[in-house]
């Protein structure tokens, strides 16, 4: 009974995402989502040559983590170093889709340095194993390594360790 448990247990997190480690290369295309500014394809390989935050939210619970989001403005990162990723998880609400991909590009032309991206069928829960129906937040390195990840609220701790990884990576 162990035997057959751990073997659950390391098919689940077979692709899961891990600290230290370069995702799975994902791309969502077509019906599954892509960028909010145009619907084009969106590919994970994109995370490179930046420390990027990204947050990964279902819509009914974006204001989450609207605190950390105020407190990374304010650091005022510089861009040629810094980007950051708001993927969307349309799959987790029940607000319809072109409601919130019309928000989203609004978001866009107002905050043109972030990346938009749709998610219409929870790609990064089955591909990465984050979350569903959660606000998360990930941090890669310039080399599209993993250095961190929080599902949930980030709280004063979180924030700190995130804005330390960001300084000593950028």
């Amino acid at each position: 009974m162990i035997k057959l448990f751990m073997l659950v247990v390391m098919v689940f997190t077979l692709n899961a995402i891990e600290i230290g480690e370069k995702p799975k290369n994902i791309i969502i295309q077509n019906d599954d989502g892509g960028y909010a500014k145009d619907s084009s394809a969106w590919d994970s390989s994109s995370i490179k040559d930046k420390v990027y935050v990204m947050f990964y939210v279902d819509p009914d619970e974006k204001d989450t983590n609207e605190h950390f989001v105020q407190a990374l403005k304010a650091k005022k990162y510089d861009r040629a170093s810094y980007g950051s990723i708001a993927l969307i998880n349309l799959a987790a609400t029940w607000k319809p889709n072109f409601v919130i991909e019309s928000i989203l590009k609004s978001k866009q032309e107002e905050f043109p340095h972030t990346i938009y991206v749709k998610d219409k069928s929870s790609i990064l829960v089955k591909e990465w194993k984050v979350a569903d129906d959660a606000s998360d937040v990930l941090v890669f390195s310039k080399d599209s390594k993993l250095l961190f990840y929080k599902s949930g609220k980030m709280n004063e701790d979180d924030m700190k360790k995130v804005f330390e990884l960001i300084e000593e990576n950028l």
